[in-house]
């Protein structure tokens, strides 16, 4: 999907940062963002998990939705963005992380940050470089 270098890094960026998430975690797009050093953009980071290759389609490809835990990012408020049937897919792969998505009166499905919020300062891996 990347149609430049610059864009091709970006989405490297954002799945290696994504895939720091915590098994029965979830973060905000913006905070990934934020880690990444671009607190403006949220949703670059929501286009970027958008075309993350399903891993029944690309199933070798680097990146893929068996190697990238995008179902554990959601928006600011902690609601699953709704798009095309995808929420429910969301809620699925969480439900099998032991993560709760509660059902609003408006349908939309959100997660208790309290309860699985992932909001590091910096990511484990830039943590680990600077030990070395």
């Amino acid at each position: 999907m990347p149609r430049s270098e610059e864009a091709a890094a970006w989405f490297s960026a954002v799945y290696k940062a994504v895939q720091e998430v915590p098994h029965g975690k979830v973060t905000s797009y913006g905070h990934i963002a934020t880690l990444l050093g671009y607190p403006e953009r949220p949703r670059q980071v929501g286009i970027c998990l958008k075309h993350l290759p399903r891993a029944e389609d690309q199933p070798d490809a680097r990146y893929n939705s068996d190697t990238v835990p995008w179902q554990r990012v959601v928006n600011a408020k902690g609601v699953i963005s709704p798009r095309d049937g995808g929420t429910a897919r969301q809620e699925a792969a969480l439900n099998q992380e032991n993560v709760e998505v509660e059902h609003g009166s408006l349908g939309e499905r959100s997660i208790d940050f309290a309860a699985y919020g992932w909001f590091p300062r910096r990511l484990p891996s830039d943590d680990a470089e600077d030990s070395d």
